[in-house]
């Protein structure tokens, strides 16, 4: 396992925090690329819940090196108080987590500014818009920055009122140094040595700044072709991408979304996946698995293969169905267009299973209806389903093939 890159193929919240987990036996080296604290990884360890927000997934491993690529934005406070609350649970951080001093910052003028733009388009109010606005306005203040020289007139150029926030930063920078190393020259050191690298991205190809539902997605690039950017590793070395999607799909905040069920289903599988933001708390949306989406995020990611997440969800479904087409103004659309507004979905239907499957670890005790309806993913998408989610626990897996 050189190098691998997990990302998600919807619009964030597939899964990829407990596929990292699953996936972080094999590695060496866990990296999160892009993002902040607006992700919201989720992992069981046995009764134990660990949500990370900056932290890499992968952190649970108590052998593995975890690193922060400079293509994140970070509020440094709530770094801590995330590697805080892992200590306290006995996690080992120190010596095992690092953060590129590349990375910019989440400043408190950050915050303040997404409020208006929560209205809009629906955020989580962690400043990660504001921060990289700045950042490409290249008015940004990187983490390195406040251990150096000059930290008054970056954040002059911030626009914010630097008197008191600057010691406060060189204060938290006391306890951040120890976490700090050159991510980008460790990493390709690493792949020399033929050490085994895990990418991690949050949210979702759907949210990608260039390839998402525009304007209604992130600002930073959660596709494969982000975990270049955001740790500086070529994309000649990368060996593999993996997609995650779930069995259904799920979308929080605004924003078209043609497959959602705003009746009694969506409800169910609201409450049967658990669906509520672990960021913010909001309920997502829910609808049937859209795989028109589905197979454009395959393709715009390369992926090799597909996690497939949370099948045992629709377990009580007495019919499942799926988009394979939209129509839009009474034309038939087979690709994934520019905008989704007024797209209706085309469906096909398949019996459900209408049995549990939660736990099941073998191919073979699957039901047959739910065997037809994954080889029905993997014939649409082009891309095999390596593995199957069956439920939250670290064991709840199934290994394809």
């Amino acid at each position: 396992m050189p190098a691998k890159v997990v990302v998600g193929l919807q619009w964030g919240d597939e899964g990829k925090g407990r596929v990292i987990d699953y996936l972080a036996e094999e590695a060496d080296i866990v990296i999160r690329y892009q993002g902040g604290a607006n992700a919201g990884h989720t992992v069981w360890v046995e009764d134990e819940r660990y949500i990370f927000h900056l932290v890499p997934s992968g952190i649970l491993h108590p052998k593995l090196i975890c690193l922060m690529g400079g293509g994140m934005v970070v509020d440094l406070e709530a770094l801590l108080e995330e590697i805080d609350s892992l200590t306290t649970k006995g996690i080992e951080v120190e010596g095992r987590l690092f953060l590129s001093p590349r990375a910019h910052l989440v400043l408190p003028q950050h915050k303040d500014a997404e409020g208006s733009w929560e209205k809009r388009i629906g955020t989580t109010l962690k400043g990660i818009g504001p921060a990289y606005a700045q950042k490409y306005a290249r008015l940004g203040v990187r983490v390195g920055d406040i251990l150096e020289d000059g930290l008054e007139e970056r954040l002059s150029f911030a626009g914010e009122n630097f008197q008191g926030l600057t010691e406060k930063l060189r204060m938290v920078g006391g306890r951040i140094k120890p976490y700090l190393k050159d991510v980008e020259p460790f990493l390709n050191q690493a792949l020399k040595e033929g050490k085994s690298l895990l990418f991690e991205g949050a949210q979702g190809t759907l949210l990608d700044i260039d390839q998402g539902t525009y304007p209604f997605v992130t600002s930073s690039h959660p596709t494969a072709g982000g975990a270049c950017l955001g740790t500086g590793v070529g994309p000649t070395k990368i060996n593999e991408v993996i997609g995650v999607a779930k069995a259904y799909t799920t979308r929080v905040g605004r924003g078209p979304f043609p497959t959602e069920l705003k009746d009694d289903l969506g409800e169910l599988l609201q409450r049967g996946g658990g669906e509520y933001g672990a960021t913010t708390g909001r309920p997502r949306r829910c609808g049937w698995l859209d795989l028109v989406a589905l197979k454009y995020a395959c393709e715009v990611n390369g992926v090799d293969k597909v996690a497939l997440t949370k099948l045992d969800v629709l377990d009580r479904a007495s019919e499942i169905k799926f988009c394979v087409a939209y129509l839009y103004q009474g034309e038939r659309i087979e690709g994934f267009p520019l905008n989704l507004d007024h797209c209706e979905p085309v469906y096909e239907r398949l019996p459900g299973w209408e049995r549990p499957t939660k736990g099941i670890r073998e191919f073979g005790q699957l039901p047959p209806q739910a065997k037809v309806y994954l080889d029905r993913i993997s014939s649409y998408i082009g891309v095999e389903i390596s593995w199957v989610f069956t439920g939250p626990g670290r064991e709840d897996v199934i290994e394809v093939g």
